[in-house]
């Protein structure tokens, strides 16, 4: 756990997955071999479609759905066992060819989920060069990767972040104080009217990635946004005197976060609130239909959660007689957003 509340040590695939309850799988169990053997063959039938240069968007649609059946028939265990499996095959190397993909498997910056990547999910300007650098047949797989729902969700996840700054800011004035927490590059504040119009008194951007804040810092010099460098670990020891928020956000951060460091953040975040603030996070949902081709070729593992989890994070958090709360889907219901507004 303490791993986990390190902010500058890295999230992988690895430590998500050591966090998962585990079973007891025999390597050479009859699941898991019956398994391997169905995964087997849809590497090889990929690997024919590759050679005989398919549509790269229809290959790779194929992909995803025959591995997220896959994840969703077989015990966690197995699951696990057969990523190797995907992750060692040849066929790779075609998908990295997409720069999503590449920039997710490679990681750069040493994490997973980390700015950049979520610029390709964006579709953002900052990688538009890096999307026209991509070979024929990356670009063909990133025409399809970018809008697969998960992708699809975050976008609207931004922009719906975006909509909660501005009308706290109608609703509380210029005195209005936001803090992003893993801010990211703070894409979100892009299309903020708030923002533009100076209606705010300040939005304190958090994060652990040095390069996010100094990009945060040069993209928004001159504005109300803050740029600060800190991570989960600061937050939980109140390593920074912040102050108190009318809007406290974490929107990328809880789907590496185990329950009990998921509790002990949102409580921290009630405490930072000023009376009838608002606090929101959000977590992919169980059920993404593009798990298996994210957990295995992207190397990038989410906690994915449900409702009831997400009602037990508040329920454990706060109670519920101080404030006002509610839990709800994205529209293509990929993400889930947990809301919890601090009565005055």
């Amino acid at each position: 756990m303490a791993t986990i509340l390190d902010g500058k040590s890295l999230i992988t695939a690895e430590m998500i997955a050591a966090s998962l309850p585990r079973g007891k799988l025999e390597p050479h169990s009859e699941a898991f071999e019956t398994a391997r053997v169905e995964l087997a063959l849809i590497l090889h039938t990929t690997h024919q479609q590759i050679e005989q240069r398919k549509d790269p968007a229809e290959i790779i649609r194929r992909l995803m759905s025959y591995l997220e059946a896959t994840r969703s028939k077989v015990h966690t265990d197995v699951w696990q066992a057969l990523i190797p499996v995907v992750r060692n095959h040849p066929v790779l190397e075609y998908f990295l060819e997409d720069p999503l993909t590449r920039w997710s498997h490679d990681k750069p910056r040493g994490y997973s989920g980390d700015a950049q990547l979520l610029d390709y999910i964006y579709c953002d300007p900052h990688v538009a060069e890096s999307v026209a650098n991509a070979s024929e047949i990356g670009k063909a797989l990133y025409s399809h990767t970018k809008d697969v729902p998960s992708c699809v969700a975050a976008r609207e996840r931004r922009d719906l972040l975006t909509r909660y700054v501005d009308e706290i800011a109608t609703r509380n004035g210029p005195e209005a104080e936001v803090l992003a927490i893993a801010a990211g590059h703070l894409r979100e504040a892009n299309r903020s009217t708030a923002l533009q119009e100076g209606r705010l008194k300040r939005w304190v951007a958090l994060d652990q990635d040095p390069q996010s804040v100094g990009l945060i810092t040069r993209d928004f010099q001159g504005t109300a946004v803050e740029a600060i460098d800190g991570s989960v670990r600061t937050m939980l020891t109140r390593g920074h005197k912040l102050g108190k928020f009318d809007f406290i956000y974490a929107s990328g951060l809880y789907d590496y976060l185990a329950h009990n460091v998921a509790v002990k953040l949102t409580k921290t975040c009630l405490q930072m609130l000023k009376p009838n603030g608002t606090f929101l996070f959000a977590n992919y949902a169980e059920g993404n239909p593009d798990a298996g081709y994210r957990e295995t070729f992207m190397n990038w593992v989410l906690l994915l959660r449900s409702e009831v989890d997400m009602w037990n994070i508040i329920n454990a958090s706060v109670d519920r007689n101080t404030v006002e709360a509610q839990v709800f889907f994205g529209e293509n219901r990929n993400v889930l957003y947990g809301v919890i507004e601090k009565r005055g």
